[in-house]
This record gives C-alpha cells, sequence and structure tokens, in this order.
C-alpha cells in the first residue's frame, strides 16, 4: 500500500489509479505523462514484463477519453540487458500506443545511455513520422550537437537541466553554467525547431525565457512538471499554455519517493510534517 506522505509524488501502484490521477489533471487542463516506475534492469523478464505493462496501459488510455501519454526508461526495457532487448521491448511499446493514438516519450538517463537512446528516437521518430519524444539534458556539453540533429525530426524533444551525476568531462558542474547552457538550448530550440518543444523546468527564470521565445519566434511548446512539485502554479500555467505533469505510478516507488524528498528542502519538510501528524 502507498503510504499518504508518498501520494504527493506518486499517483498509485496501479493502472487505475494512475489513470484516475490523469482524469483529475484533465479538469485543470493539465495533461498527464505517466511513468511506470522501474529502471536498471538486469534480466530479460524483468524488461519484458514492464514492456506489456506499458501496452496495457496504452490500450487503455486509447480506449478512455484522457489527454495522457507514458514515457519509458531504457534501462526498464532493457538497455542493460542488451542493446537488441530495448530496441524490441521499445517497439512494442510505440506500436502498441501508435494503435492506441497515444504519444510515447523516451527518458534519458546516464550519459552512457545517451547514443542508445538517441538512435532509438530516431528511428523511431523517422519511421512513423512522430508519435515519441526524447528527453536532452542541458548540462552535457554534448546537448547543443544533439540538438542539431533532432532538429528537423519529427517528435518531441524535452529539455532538462539533468538530474544525474556526470563527470566533469561530459558536463558542467557549476550550477550557473548549467542555467546558462539550458538558456542557450532553449534559445536554439525556438530558432530552429518547428515544433516539438517540451520545456521540462520548474525555474520560474527559464519558463519565462519560453513564453518570450514563443513571443518572438512562434514556435509551439509546452510545459512539463514533476507531479508534487509547484502544482498550483501548473494549473494556473495551463491558462496560458500547454501543460504536461510527470506522473510516476506504480510498485517500485519508495527509490524515486526519497529522491523527490531528498533534492528540495520544501519536499523534505513536507515529508518530516506529514510523518510527524501520522
Amino acid at each position: 500500500m502507498l503510504p499518504p506522505v508518498a501520494s504527493r509524488f506518486i499517483a498509485g501502484e496501479s493502472d487505475p489509479e494512475v489513470l484516475e490521477h490523469a482524469r483529475q489533471l484533465n479538469q485543470g487542463q493539465v495533461g498527464a505523462i505517466c511513468n511506470k516506475l522501474g529502471e536498471h534492469y538486469h534480466t530479460r523478464e524483468r524488461a519484458t514484463a514492464d514492456a506489456e505493462a506499458y501496452e496495457r496501459l496504452v490500450a487503455d488510455i486509447g480506449d478512455s477519453d484522457l489527454r495522457a501519454c507514458v514515457s519509458v526508461k531504457p534501462s526498464q526495457l532493457g538497455l542493460f540487458v542488451d542493446e537488441g532487448v530495448f530496441r524490441a521491448n521499445l517497439a512494442r511499446v510505440v506500436t502498441a500506443a501508435e494503435a492506441a493514438g497515444v504519444f510515447v516519450w523516451i527518458d534519458m538517463e546516464d550519459h552512457t545511455t545517451t547514443d542508445a537512446t538517441l538512435d532509438a528516437f530516431e528511428h523511431h521518430a523517422v519511421e512513423r513520422g512522430g508519435g515519441v519524444g526524447v528527453c536532452l539534458q542541458a548540462n552535457l556539453r554534448r546537448t547543443p550537437e544533439d540538438l542539431e540533429r533532432l532538429a528537423a525530426l519529427p517528435g518531441k524533444v524535452r529539455l532538462v537541466k539533468g538530474a544525474y551525476d556526470p563527470p566533469a568531462d561530459v558536463a558542467y558542474q557549476d550550477g550557473n553554467a548549467v542555467n546558462e547552457a539550458y538558456e542557450e538550448c532553449l534559445r536554439y530550440m525556438f530558432e530552429a525547431f518547428e515544433d516539438g518543444i517540451a520545456v521540462g523546468s520548474h525555474d520560474p527564470r527559464m519558463l519565462t525565457l519560453a513564453a518570450d521565445l514563443y513571443t518572438k519566434h512562434g514556435t509551439p511548446y509546452e510545459v512539463q512538471m514533476l507531479m508534487g512539485v509547484r502544482t498550483d502554479d501548473q494549473f494556473e500555467l495551463a491558462d496560458s499554455v500547454d501543460v504536461w505533469q510527470y506522473v510516476p505510478y506504480g510498485s517500485r516507488w519508495p527509490s524515486y519517493f526519497w529522491r523527490r524528498v531528498l533534492e528540495r528542502k520544501e519536499n523534505a519538510l513536507f515529508a518530516l510534517r506529514a510523518i510527524a501528524g501520522s
């Protein structure tokens, strides 16, 4: 059972629970990006099981009237088992999602997975003419070149600052440098992309920049935020821009929950108050 203290950041453990959360978001004009928690699998069986779970989820979304999509992690679909396993499982999910009319995001993980992730995204984006998206991390030094590679492709690109801790030779370590890199990447995207920009940020500075760039260039974009972070702002923003919430769910919630609690002081205070009051 999901404890109440975790329900701020995780929608539940089952498909019906995440779909109900999506329905509630939709009432406030916010879309749902459903992510079944799981990563770093080292057996084909676990990766295949999650691929099958995503097939069922996209079918349920397709049969509903929900504004919802899914987001998968390469290591969840078997990248650490073998790249061929990842490719096969991703193809299963994307094929099922295409049949159901559901969009698929491919998350970006540790920097060592970047090439395999981008290759898989490019394959499906070109083969299917869109219907898929990928995440890029502004803290990686290579990201401007990756954006140039992806600019002309169908599909979408989500830009985030980067939640992993890559070495200094491949990534910026200073927070100011990461912010500058994010801003430069965002400027390039609004100038070079025709569509498909997702601003993955809770930073008001970046959200303001995105709005200014939209006014200047007219390039369509959306904002993506995490469940449990600046929730009121998400609904307020939805009055003026397309907003999507990243919604984790599933039985493997403990590690994700503690990452969210520890990354922001206000999250830790929330958890402490909830525990003290329980």
